[in-house]
């Protein structure tokens, strides 16, 4: 292009920009250029609007035809102890209080041990429920209901053994910050099916937020549009999302409108994707106004749904997440990421094996049963992958700090997933007699990325961006599908 005509067009695009401005607040703007830049952002094509764009959001599907459509993960912050909640360790409880032998702790990395850290045997009873066979020891009672409707995975294993890394670790499959975590891969290859809620939703509960923060649900160097959004339980859903005092909806509409017609403009100049997220980002803004406070009132849910979670109509709780979760795969959200602390059990104060643990359980025990029975009832269940657990697990030896607990163990722990074509029933992974490692079954964290991925209609090794010079994926150079836990 010469410089003549391409001062000829900034011309003609200012020109095109100051009548956008003089008919908005001239309060007549109703099609125009705004219907057409909308249109293009849905995906309609419009021969005024030159070529069609797609939202950036728009529903997709996958390398081949996925067994799951949405994933709800219920991210329990801290660490569970496997060992005082899924393996019951006879030989354990039989040589509590002794030094573990050399041959079980070599080349292993803990966080806090001392050397002198003795074996500690759980306190709590343990029976086998269902079909299944499945063990669980009496504080999750409610998980009782839902052995045989879940998949049981015994032999996890994650290479960081610190919270925030281990948690960016099993969000991103990497320790390091900067890289895009599973729910911006996932909105990335499918999109979402809501145009009134953000793809990638992210609610919290729990004493505190999770170490790591807004890092475990970035999009990393994917387009800023597949990054978590945060739904509040108290107050505005979301902050700034409010009109002003004097704006109405209709002048509201076509602020929106205006500013997306200059973006509009601004992007068919320079071609830049994080415009056409802009765009998304102020349509979406405008369409939650409406939709986040009608999804949060649980006004309109039965007394029986209600009683099944457990849910406190005036409270805030992991609970009421669960049902929050339900709702938003009703709606189309494609990726729903639950948080729940405090599971770091080391223990002295509010982090004991005893009053605080059987507290933590208490909170998201009846939810999370509730969410698996709830989406099954309602024919959901199949087309949606829920996964429960934490960054690690808990050490066969105890740490003591005032009162026993256990520190960090990323060689063998426990998770489940239920729906979206895992093996419902299945206990898969068997550790050794006194849950230091994985003797059958290994399930590593990026085997369990790309497991997901396969569930949902992507082949992990092609599911690719390319940043910096390479093409980057979910499972880095590692990862194999898990097919003796799939249907």
């Amino acid at each position: 292009m010469s410089v003549a005509s391409s001062g000829s067009a900034r011309t003609q695009a200012h020109t095109v920009r100051d009548a956008i401005t003089r008919r908005y607040f001239l309060q007549d703007c109703q099609i125009g250029l705004g219907g057409m830049a909308l249109a293009s952002l849905f995906g309609t094509d419009s021969a005024a609007a030159g070529t069609a764009v797609k939202s950036p959001m728009s529903a997709r599907t996958g390398h081949f035809p996925g067994r799951a459509k949405n994933v709800i993960f219920l991210f329990m912050a801290g660490g569970p102890s496997q060992l005082e909640l899924f393996e019951d360790k006879p030989l354990l409880r039989k040589y509590d209080g002794e030094a573990p032998p050399a041959s079980f702790v070599e080349g292993r990395r803990f966080a806090f041990l001392k050397p002198d850290a003795k074996l500690l045997g759980s306190q709590e009873s343990f029976q086998q429920y269902g079909e299944c066979g499945m063990t669980l020891s009496t504080l999750l009672p409610h998980h009782q209901k839902i052995v045989d409707d879940v998949c049981w995975l015994r032999g996890v294993a994650t290479d960081v053994f610190n919270h925030g890394p281990a948690k960016m670790f099993l969000n991103s499959g990497s320790q390091n910050p900067g890289r895009p975590s599973l729910g911006s891969w996932v909105t990335y290859g499918l999109g979402s099916e809501s145009q009134d809620l953000p793809g990638f939703v992210v609610l919290q509960s729990g004493p505190r937020g999770p170490r790591g923060g807004a890092t475990l649900w970035s999009s990393g160097f994917l387009p800023t549009v597949y990054q978590g959004v945060q739904l509040r339980s108290e107050g505005p859903p979301i902050l700034n999302l409010e009109s002003p005092a004097g704006i109405n909806r209709e002048s509201q509409r076509r602020f929106v409108d205006a500013v997306n017609q200059l973006n509009e403009i601004r992007r068919s100049t320079v071609l830049d994707d994080e415009i056409a997220t802009r765009i998304h980002a102020y349509e979406t803004a405008f369409r939650m106004q409406a939709s986040a406070p009608e999804l949060m009132d649980l006004s309109g849910e039965t007394k029986e749904t209600l009683n099944l979670y457990g849910v406190d109509l005036q409270k805030s709780s992991f609970a009421r997440n669960c049902l929050l979760a339900r709702r938003l795969v009703e709606r189309g959200v494609r990726f729903i990421q639950l948080y729940h602390t405090d599971w770091d059990h080391h223990g002295g104060k509010g982090a004991d094996l005893d009053v605080a643990l059987k507290q933590t359980c208490r909170e998201v025990d009846q939810g999370a049963a509730a969410l698996v029975l709830d989406l099954k009832q309602r024919g959901l269940l199949d087309e949606t992958i829920v996964i429960w657990g934490g960054e690690f697990g808990r050490t066969p030896m105890g740490e003591g700090r005032g009162t026993i607990g256990r520190d960090h163990h990323v060689d063998a722990f426990t998770m489940w997933v239920a729906g979206g074509g895992f093996k419902p029933g299945c206990v898969y992974g068997v550790t050794d007699e006194m849950g230091f490692g994985v003797t059958e079954g290994r399930v590593h964290v990026h085997d369990l990325h790309a497991t997901i991925l396969d569930r949902l209609g992507f082949d992990h090794l092609k599911l690719t961006y390319r940043s910096q010079g390479r093409d980057f994926r979910l499972t880095d150079v590692h990862g194999e599908v898990v097919k003796e836990i799939l249907i």
